[in-house]
C-alpha cells in the first residue's frame, strides 16, 4: 500500500508538475489516442485495464455491435475468472439500435442499465483493483471506430481508492445507476416496437459495386471512377506495358475489386477484342455485368462462351475455361483474335486446359488475377507472367485502405471429451455429439453477426460431419444445408440463392467454397476444422470480406482444438512468414497488426492451444524452409539473396544463419548450382553472418560497406560517417568494434571457425581488409556478392536498433550480444549464466517460465510483482556477504549499470528481451534458503529490481502469461 501511494505521488508529479522529472512512475496520467503509425489505440488501454481489474464500470452513451465485439472474448475470459462489471448507456438520439441491446444481454457477467436522464452523453470507463482505480475519460464511446480509428482524445488517470476525483465519478455513476432502468428482454421488445433510426444521415457506406446508372450506358460508364487502390494499380499496370512487357500479374485480396480493376484497365487499353476467362460459370455473368457498367456500349458487344451459350462474335467475350479449352472451340479462333486476355483465379493456370489456351493465343497483353499465387503443386505462376507483378495488395494493406469489410476474428475453444480437447484424430461421432452441437450454438450466438439476419458459412473437417451437423442444427431450429463436392453446380447455386434471400441461415461445407464463390452478404464464417494451410485459412476467412449494405462487419468464429497446426493461425492472420517462433507467439498475444476497426481475439484456453502448437512444431524443418525458398525463388525468378527474403517478407535471414551458418551453405542444401567458395571465404562469410547480419550494432556494417567501396578508409573519415548516421563514436564502442574484426573478442573455437586471422586491421589510422581477404574479394565476384548481401541485409535489420545507444528497449539479445554491445573485451557468455558484474555493467538474464526438468538449485523464483518491479534471485550458494551480491546491492554507489534481459521460456532459444536498466531496492534485499538437488538447504539472496521504465503492457502480458 505504502509503495503504491509513493509511486502514485511520483507519477502525478511527473504528469502534472514536472515532465522533466527523472523519476518514472507507472501511474503517470496518459493521453490516449488512436495512432496507427505508432500502433496505439484506445482499445488497447481498455483491454489492458480489463486484464487487471476486479470489477469495472462503463458509462457510455453510444454502443455499436462492432464496438461491443472488440471486447466480447475479454469479457468472457473475465466471466471465467469471476470478474463482472456494469454498463450504463442510453437511448440518446436513438443512436443505439435494438440489436446492440440484444447483444449486451447475452453477456451475463455485465449488468446493463438505461439512463433516463435527458441528454445522457457521457464517455467514461472506471476499472477497480484491490486498492486503486483507473479512469479513462474523454471522447470515445463504445464503438469500434472510436476505440480504434477515429481522432479521439482521452486521458487515463490512476487514483487511490480514497481519491476525490474518482469518488466524484463513482458517485455520479451510482446516482444515475439508481435512477436507471435495468436492461431486460421485455424492455428490448418495447424499444424495438417504437424505435426509429436516428434522423441525421449515417456515414456513407462504401460498397464495392456501383448501383445507380443513367439511361446512357456510355455516359454512365465514364462516371464510374477507380478507387484509390485501383488508381495505383492502373498506373503500375501501365508502367509494366510501357517497359515493353506483354504480361502482368495482379495479386489482390478477395473482395478488393479485381474485376473492376481489370475493367478499368480494359477501358484504358481499348482493345479491338477482349477475352475474359473464368473457371466457373456462376461468376462469369457477374464479371460480364461489371464490365458492362464500366465500359458501357451496346448489349451485343458483351457475350458469353459456355456449354450453353456461344456468343463468339462479341467484342468482349466472357468464357469458361472448360468450354474454350476444348480443341474444336479453341481452334475456331485465330491465335491473334484477342489483343487483351484476362484470366481470373490465375493460380489455377498450371492445369493443362489453361496452358493450352495461353499457349494458343498471342494477345498484345495478358493479365492474370489472383488472391493466392502460392501453389502447392510446384507450378510457377510467376514464371508464366515473366515475373512481372504489376500490382500486389494483401490482406493487411487492404484492411488499412478500408477496401474490405472489417472483421472480428474470435479464436474460441472447442469442446472437451473426458478432459481432452477435440484433436486431429477425433472420430466423427465426437464431432456431432449433443454437447458439441450445444457448444457450437452457444458460441455462434454469443459472438453474433452484423445485420438483421445471419447469413453464415460453416467449414467442416469432412463431408459426413457437414451432413450430420447440418441435420443436428436443423433439429435445434436453425435452417442449414450441407453442400459437398458431391452436389451439382445447380444445387450449389440454389442453396446460395436461399442463403442470400434469407430463407437459409447457414451453408455447411468442407472446402468447395474456399474460392470461386461470391456471396457478399455473408456476415458470419465459422471454422470447425483444423487449419491445414495459411492459404486455405485466408481463402475461407475471405468469404466474408466483401462489403455489403446489409452488414458493418463480418464475424469469424474459429473453433480451436488440440491441433498440431494451430501455429498457422497467427501466421495466416499476420502474414508473418519469418519462421521465427517468438514472432509468431507475439502475433498471438499482440494483435495490433490488424488495421482499421478489425480485431483479432483469442479466448484464453484457445491461446494456450496455439502456444502449445508453436512449442511442439519445427518451423525450421528442411521441408518448411525448402517450401518457403521455392516459393520465393518462383516469385523473383532467380536464386534469392538474403535481402530478397527480407524484401519479400519471407524467412528471417537469421533463421537461415542459425541453422546453416551462412547463405552459401543454405544454397548448397537447397541443391543450387552456385560458384565455389574457398574454406577461408566460407569462414569469413560465416563470421559476418553470425556476428553482424543481425544489425544490432550499425558500426561494423558501416565500416564493411565503406571498405568494400573504397578498399581502405581513414579513421577520421569513418568517424564522420558514423556521426552522419547518428551513431555513437566513443572510444569504448570503437575499440569493441575493432576487437570484433581482429577476432580478439572471440573464444579460441570461434576464432578458428572465423578463419583464424584479423578480418580488418587498423594501422596508421587506416582501416584495411587483410591481404588474403582483399585478394579473395577481387578474385571471386560471387564471394563479394555474398558479403555485400550480408551487409545490405544487416543495414536493413539495423533500422530496428538505436545507433547511439548500446541496447534498444524491447529488442532481443543473447548473452554474447550483451558482452559485445556493453563493450566487454571478451565473449564471456559461456560463464555468464544468470548474470555477471563486470566493466561497470551487470547484465541479468532471466528465463521467466522455467522448464519442469530444471534442477531445484537453479529454479529461482524470479517474478514480476508489477510492470515496474521484478523480484529477482541471485545464484544459489550466495549470501549477503558474497562479493558479487554486494556489487549488485550497491550498484548506484559503484556506478554500475544493471541491465535486465528476460525471455518467456527456453523454447525461445538463446535470445532475451531487453527491458532496460534497473536499480535494486535495498529495503527488499533478503537472504533466503532453497533446496539443492539432494534436498539440502543452501543460501540465496533475493531483492526487488525497480525498472527504469515499467515494461510495455503488451510485452509484459506476453512474458508473464504461462
Amino acid at each position: 500500500m505504502e509503495n503504491f501511494v509513493e509511486e502514485l505521488k511520483t507519477s502525478l508529479h511527473k504528469g502534472f508538475i514536472d515532465k522533466e522529472s527523472n523519476k518514472y512512475g507507472r501511474y503517470s496520467p496518459k493521453f490516449l489516442v488512436n495512432d496507427q503509425k505508432r500502433n496505439e489505440t484506445v482499445l488497447t488501454s481498455i483491454r489492458e485495464e480489463l486484464d487487471h481489474c476486479t470489477t469495472f464500470l462503463f458509462s457510455v452513451a453510444f454502443i455499436t455491435e462492432s464496438g461491443l465485439a472488440t471486447l466480447k472474448s475479454h469479457l468472457l475470459d473475465l466471466k471465467k475468472k469471476g470478474v463482472s462489471g456494469r454498463i450504463l448507456t442510453s437511448t440518446f438520439l436513438n443512436f443505439n439500435q435494438p440489436k446492440v441491446f440484444k447483444e449486451l444481454i447475452k453477456i451475463t457477467n455485465v449488468d446493463v442499465r438505461l439512463a433516463e436522464v435527458e441528454g445522457f452523453h457521457s464517455k467514461g470507463y472506471i476499472f477497480e483493483r484491490d486498492d486503486s482505480y483507473s479512469l479513462i475519460v474523454g471522447s470515445s464511446n463504445l464503438t469500434a471506430q472510436a476505440l480504434k480509428v477515429n481522432h479521439e482524445w482521452n486521458v487515463k488517470l490512476t487514483s487511490h481508492e480514497n481519491g476525490e476525483i474518482v469518488q466524484h465519478f463513482r458517485d455520479q455513476f451510482e446516482d444515475i445507476w439508481e435512477e436507471s432502468r435495468p436492461l431486460s428482454d421485455s424492455w428490448i421488445r418495447e424499444y424495438e416496437e417504437k424505435y426509429t433510426p436516428m434522423t441525421f444521415s449515417k456515414a456513407e457506406k462504401v460498397i464495392e459495386l456501383p448501383s445507380n446508372y443513367s439511361h446512357n450506358p456510355m455516359e454512365d460508364a465514364l462516371k464510374i471512377k477507380p478507387n484509390k487502390m485501383q488508381s495505383t494499380a492502373l498506373k503500375q499496370i501501365e508502367d509494366v506495358r510501357s517497359k515493353g512487357f506483354d504480361k502482368g500479374l495482379v495479386i489482390s485480396s478477395t473482395g478488393t475489386g479485381k474485376t473492376y480493376l481489370s475493367a478499368f484497365d480494359v477501358r484504358r487499353f481499348a482493345p479491338k477484342r477482349m477475352l475474359f476467362i473464368v473457371h466457373r460459370e456462376q461468376i462469369l455473368n457477374q464479371a460480364k455485368a461489371d464490365f458492362q457498367r464500366v465500359l458501357g456500349g451496346l448489349e451485343r458487344d458483351f457475350g458469353t462462351l459456355t456449354g450453353s451459350s456461344k456468343q463468339t462474335d462479341a467484342r468482349y467475350l466472357f468464357a469458361t475455361i472448360q468450354t474454350i479449352s476444348k480443341q474444336e472451340t479453341l481452334h475456331s479462333f485465330d491465335p491473334e483474335e484477342f489483343d487483351y486476355i484476362l484470366i481470373d483465379e490465375v493460380h489455377k493456370a498450371g492445369a493443362t486446359s489453361y496452358l493450352n489456351v495461353i499457349n494458343y493465343f498471342n494477345p498484345r497483353f495478358l493479365m492474370g488475377m489472383t488472391a493466392t499465387p502460392e501453389r502447392t503443386d510446384d507450378f510457377n505462376i510467376y514464371e508464366l507472367f515473366d515475373y512481372n507483378i504489376a500490382y500486389e495488395i494483401r490482406l493487411q494493406e487492404a484492411l488499412e485502405e478500408d477496401m474490405l469489410c472489417p472483421f472480428h476474428y474470435f479464436g474460441v475453444t472447442d469442446i472437451e471429451y473426458s478432459g481432452e480437447l477435440v484433436d486431429d484424430a477425433a472420430i466423427l461421432s465426437n464431432l456431432v455429439t449433443e454437447e458439441r452441437v450445444n457448444h457450437i450454438i452457444d458460441k455462434i450466438d454469443y459472438y453474433g453477426f452484423s445485420g438483421d439476419q445471419v447469413r453464415g458459412l460453416m467449414f467442416c473437417s469432412r463431408k459426413e460431419e457437414a451432413i450430420r451437423l447440418s441435420y443436428a442444427l436443423n433439429e435445434r431450429g436453425l435452417r442449414t444445408a450441407a453442400l459437398t463436392g458431391d452436389h451439382t453446380q445447380e444445387e450449389r447455386a440454389r442453396q446460395v440463392l436461399k442463403l442470400e434471400n434469407g430463407t437459409l441461415d447457414y451453408i455447411l461445407t468442407v472446402d468447395i467454397f474456399n474460392e470461386g464463390i461470391d456471396i457478399p452478404s455473408i456476415n458470419q464464417v465459422v471454422m470447425l476444422r483444423q487449419t491445414e494451410s495459411s492459404i486455405i485459412f485466408i481463402q475461407q476467412l475471405g468469404r466474408g470480406l466483401r462489403k455489403h449494405s446489409t452488414k458493418d462487419f463480418v464475424t469469424i468464429i474459429d473453433f480451436i482444438g488440440n491441433y498440431k497446426n494451430n501455429y498457422l493461425i497467427p501466421i495466416a492472420l499476420s502474414g508473418d512468414k519469418s519462421q521465427n517462433k517468438d514472432n509468431i507467439r507475439r502475433r498471438t498475444v499482440e494483435t495490433s497488426y490488424i488495421k482499421g476497426i478489425s480485431t483479432v481475439n483469442f479466448e484464453e484456453i484457445a491461446k494456450k492451444q496455439i502456444f502449445k502448437s508453436i512449442n511442439s512444431s519445427n518451423l525450421t524443418s528442411m521441408k518448411i524452409l525448402k517450401e518457403a525458398y521455392i516459393e520465393l525463388k518462383n516469385r523473383i525468378g532467380r536464386v534469392p539473396d538474403l535481402f530478397d527474403f527480407i524484401n519479400n517478407h519471407s524467412i528471417d535471414p537469421l533463421v537461415i544463419a542459425d541453422k546453416f551458418k551462412n547463405h552459401y551453405q543454405f544454397l548448397i542444401k537447397m541443391k543450387e548450382e552456385i560458384p565455389h567458395l574457398t574454406v577461408y571465404e566460407n569462414s569469413v562469410l560465416t563470421m559476418l553472418t553470425n556476428e553482424v547480419l543481425n544489425g544490432k550494432r550499425k558500426h561494423e556494417l558501416i565500416l564493411l560497406k565503406l571498405l568494400l567501396q573504397y578498399g581502405e578508409l581513414k579513421h577520421g573519415h569513418f568517424i564522420n560517417h558514423l556521426k552522419e548516421a547518428g551513431c555513437s563514436v566513443d572510444e569504448d564502442t570503437l575499440e569493441s568494434m575493432r576487437r570484433i574484426f581482429d577476432l580478439s573478442f572471440f573464444t579460441q573455437t570461434d576464432k578458428e571457425k572465423y578463419g583464424g586471422q584479423p578480418i580488418i586491421t587498423l594501422n596508421d589510422h587506416q582501416y584495411r581488409f587483410n591481404d588474403l581477404l582483399k585478394h579473395r574479394l577481387k578474385s571471386n565476384p560471387y564471394f563479394k556478392h555474398l558479403v555485400k548481401d550480408v551487409i545490405t541485409s544487416g543495414l536493413e535489420k539495423s533500422r530496428n536498433y538505436h545507433c547511439n545507444e548500446p541496447l534498444t528497449l524491447y529488442e532481443k539479445y543473447s548473452r554474447k550480444d550483451a558482452c559485445r554491445l556493453l563493450n566487454w573485451k571478451n565473449d564471456e557468455s559461456s560463464t555468464m549464466y544468470g548474470y555477471k558484474p563486470k566493466h561497470s555493467t551487470c547484465p541479468i538474464f532471466v528465463t521467466y517460465h522455467k522448464n519442469e526438468e530444471v534442477e531445484s538449485s537453479v529454479d529461482y523464483g524470479d517474478e514480476f510483482i508489477s510492470p515496474a518491479t521484478l523480484k529477482w534471485y541471485t545464484r544459489s550458494n550466495r549470501s549477503l556477504k558474497s562479493e558479487e551480491v554486494q556489487k549488485i546491492i550497491n550498484a548506484d554507489e559503484r556506478a554500475m549499470d544493471i541491465h535486465i534481459f528476460i525471455k518467456k521460456d527456453d523454447d525461445e532459444g538463446s535470445n532475451f528481451y531487453y527491458l532496460g536498466q534497473a536499480t535494486p531496492d535495498k529495503e527488499t534485499v533478503e537472504q533466503d534458503r532453497m533446496l539443492d538437488k539432494k534436498g539440502k538447504e543452501i543460501p540465496v539472496v533475493h531483492m526487488n529490481m525497480i525498472m527504469e521504465q515499467p515494461v510495455d503492457h503488451k510485452l509484459y502480458q506476453y512474458l508473464v502469461t504461462s
